[in-house]
């Protein structure tokens, strides 16, 4: 398929059908008593975040059994595949373990170089964004479907911008400093979000993203729901985003201001 072209609606039927997934598996955990562990990289994990990842597998070895699958918590299955699969359970899971529902499940679908469908899926907020190439990106909700679009912001100095955490920006040297030159610049910062802050900026409430230290299964997914609502997703570099990006994103709904935060990042 050329990267061009429409994602197919079999692929799309299958992301709505692993978000169902996951919720079922999430519900049954959220706001209970779990052990958490440790991941060598000393962010947190539970059961939950195993399971769900399991049953999303598990779909996609029924529907798509010559797929790839790129996966946070049970790594990779016949990576040269055609079609690359990629997945994150429980993106925000200190929020799920804290009790808070600002944490969603990212799924992603890879073809060639690009990422063609993404997918973030709210459960405890029955909320979802879905982005696919030739689809633009959708919102769907307890009141329906409906389009997502990111809102025009003219200037740096008239935008909201949104992060996770500060210390997603304390493995390099360089990044809080950066950071720091574009928060002086925009008009309010607000922290907290995980994947939730991509699926407002492509529903128009923001207007900038900048994030740190993320692994591709952290943002695959949200390239094609930002993209596909008019927003421009690239590295600090301004340079597409792929499975080998060094983890350090911007993403901006108007390009007047994913340039000016661009120029600030690069000192």
């Amino acid at each position: 398929m050329p990267e061009s072209a429409a994602c197919p609606e079999a692929f799309l039927e299958t992301a709505r059908q692993l978000a169902e997934t996951s919720r079922e598996v999430v519900a049954r955990h959220f706001r209970t008593r779990l052990d958490v562990d440790s991941k060598t990289d000393e962010s947190p994990v539970t059961v939950a975040d195993r399971e769900t990842e399991a049953a999303l597998r598990q779909v996609l070895a029924e529907r798509h059994p010559d797929h790839g699958i790129v996966g946070e918590e049970h790594g990779i299955e016949r990576p040269d595949a055609e079609y690359l699969w990629v997945l994150d359970p429980i993106d925000g899971t200190k929020s799920f373990v804290t009790g808070s529902p600002l944490f969603g499940t990212l799924i992603a679908l890879k073809h060639g170089d690009r990422p063609i469908l993404g997918v973030i899926d709210m459960p405890m907020l029955d909320e979802r964004w879905i982005g696919a190439t030739g689809h633009g990106t959708s919102f769907v909700d307890s009141q329906g479907t409906r389009e997502a679009r990111c809102r025009p912001c003219p200037d740096l100095s008239q935008a909201m911008l949104r992060t996770t955490s500060l210390s997603m920006f304390e493995s390099d040297p360089g990044d809080l400093p950066a950071l720091r030159r574009v928060m002086d610049a925009v008009k309010v910062t607000v922290w907290g979000g995980d994947c939730y802050c991509y699926g407002l900026l492509a529903s128009g409430f923001q207007d900038l993203v900048i994030e740190a230290s993320l692994q591709n299964y952290d943002f695959m997914a949200l390239i094609p729901v930002v993209e596909g609502a008019g927003g421009i997703a690239t590295d600090w570099q301004g340079k597409p985003l792929g499975l080998e990006s060094d983890g350090r994103v911007v993403m901006a709904g108007d390009r007047r201001v994913h340039d000016a935060a661009l120029n600030l990042l690069q000192g």
